[in-house]
């Protein structure tokens, strides 16, 4: 998806390492404006070749005072003020703009964390139609604090502590707000952000996903040649099924679905999505089973990461091979490969420090973006890279991939190897996991709340405990039940189950999956872990 071509203003968010800065560009595009996300330090030419209208420098866990205290690039100000771009910043992005314009940040007297109330001391679009006095609750989270304004700024609204909260600059379009107002706990903050894009920059809200799709389109056609043949790898999840469709859809036939049996799948998964391919989807679909390749390979590793490597690594080598057969039929060597990559795998595979952006950290590497091999010989395809998962979902509902397949949970490309801590090939781990992640998910389905979960799914644990089952002492394994509510994956809460829910699950696997007497559930948010366990 070019950017240029899409039928929004631009609202580019510079990257400064807070962990809400993804929920800055979801709110924007769920206002129909479309929004992207790139690192704070990008050189000035890659902001400036986007042409947005407006530039949101998010907030960030740094301190302006430190010494390696990433900035945006110079030249920024002076290129803003120059065209009319808007400029809003958010916590430490409101610090940047303070100190780079003259202005004086220090550690306040007193830091502000978690709720708070703030009060309008000048009527202005940002607040839309607040008048002066008028209050509301916000969340703050920051040590420093905006001492002394540039010239030209004026203060808009206070913490109920005296801090600034809210500052403008209406001649030079520049603005800053302390607080983030991205974040659920700011009640009033989507009514901000809202007064901010159209109320105060005029900004086009003329983003859709129709518009995606066809743009998609267009985007294909032109980097796969008319006589070139293209492999698409379907995981049997909705990432690669809309991605196989809207590739289909591009260049027909000369699209080859193949589905890998890793050994890593779901119980019965290999045959319940084939039929569902066949059935429903109408794909061409060749169906693998290197079960025995993967698990060989697998065998005796533990680290995570190194499991997510390795995996990348066979499926490259799978593809390689369907291709040779392919081009053994076809006459032809098939060019592309496409992945269901998504925007959260790109923001989450991000570089470590070290590599130019000094912000962020990476939390996982992605088999389809940080696993692949540098002499991979297929050219990827990748048109969702730039949507979150809810938007693939909008996608696949225009391109009439059936809702029971929309509605099915995320599924990791490593598949059972990040569930299970430990080795993939010791104490039968996989065959046990897949019989409690059965029991787990059919009983979820049976209560009528799958569609309430993001995600469920259960792990097996590397551990074992003492238990009593038949009157005997047993010395059996340990499996925790996850389960999630999230909107895109990137912040998620923890599930609350009944109890009555609960007790059923945990006797249903104690007494119907032999070598386990202990179940676990894990009550953690995203942040501060991830979804997965690895």
């Amino acid at each position: 998806m070019d950017p240029k071509a899409v039928k929004s203003d631009l609202v580019l968010i510079l990257d400064f390492g807070s962990q809400y800065t993804h929920l800055i560009t979801r709110r924007i595009r769920s206002l129909s404006v479309f929004s992207l996300c790139i690192s704070g330090t990008s050189p000035l030419s890659s902001i400036t070749s986007l042409n947005p209208k407006v530039v949101i420098l998010s907030g960030g866990p740094h301190s302006v005072h430190a010494d390696d205290s990433p900035s945006f690039a110079d030249g920024f100000v002076e290129w803003a003020q120059s065209n009319g771009v808007f400029v809003l910043g958010i916590c430490y992005g409101l610090h940047l703009l303070v100190q780079r314009l003259g202005g004086e940040v220090r550690v306040g007297e007193k830091q502000e964390y978690g709720r708070m109330e703030i009060e309008v001391e000048k009527s202005c679009g940002i607040f839309g139609g607040k008048k002066v006095g008028d209050r509301q609750v916000v969340w703050m989270s920051h040590g420093d604090e905006a001492a002394t304004l540039p010239n030209g700024f004026e203060v808009v609204a206070r913490s109920q502590q005296g801090a600034v909260a809210a500052v403008e600059d209406k001649d030079r379009r520049f603005y800053g707000l302390q607080y983030h107002p991205e974040v659920t706990h700011s009640p009033e903050g989507m009514e901000t952000l809202r007064s901010f894009l159209f109320e105060v920059c005029g900004v086009n809200a003329g983003w859709k996903m129709e518009d995606v799709m066809d743009e998609e389109i267009k985007v294909i056609n032109n980097m796969v040649g008319s006589d070139d043949h293209v492999i698409c790898a379907l995981s049997g999840g909705v990432d690669s099924t809309v991605a196989a469709t809207l590739v289909h859809r591009a260049i027909g036939d000369r699209l080859h679905c193949i589905f890998v049996d890793n050994g890593l799948l779901r119980y019965k998964e290999r045959e319940r999505v084939m039929e569902t391919f066949e059935r429903d989807l109408h794909l061409p679909v060749t169906c693998v089973d290197a079960t025995e390749q993967f698990l060989s390979k697998l065998k005796g590793v533990v680290d995570p990461e190194l499991k997510r490597k390795i995996i990348g690594k066979e499926f490259i080598c799978v593809f390689d091979a369907f291709a040779k057969e392919l081009e053994n039929n076809l006459g032809k060597k098939p060019a592309f490969l496409v992945q269901g990559t998504l925007y959260p795998d790109v923001i989450e595979s991000c570089p470590p420090p070290g590599t130019g952006r000094t912000h962020s950290h990476t939390i996982k590497s992605h088999h389809n973006v940080g696993g692949l091999p540098k002499d991979m010989k297929l050219k990827l395809i990748e048109p969702l890279k730039l949507l979150f998962k809810d938007e693939v979902r909008q996608l696949g509902r225009i391109l009439t991939v059936p809702y029971s397949f929309l509605k099915r949970h995320p599924f990791p490309g490593p598949g059972l190897a990040v569930r299970v801590l430990g080795d993939v090939t010791e104490d039968n781990a996989l065959d046990t996991l897949r019989q409690v992640d059965e029991i787990f998910i059919q009983s979820i389905k049976d209560a009528g709340i799958y569609d309430s979960i993001w995600q469920a799914f259960a792990v097996f644990l590397p551990v074992k405990s003492v238990g009593v089952q038949g009157d005997q002492r047993t010395h059996s394994h340990v499996v925790a039940l996850r389960a999630v509510t999230s909107q895109d994956g990137m912040t998620a809460d923890w599930y609350h189950f009944e109890r009555e829910f609960l007790d059923d699950v945990v006797q249903k696997i104690c007494n119907n999956v032999r070598g386990v007497n202990r179940v676990a559930l894990d009550i953690t948010s995203k942040p501060p872990s991830t979804i997965e366990w690895e």
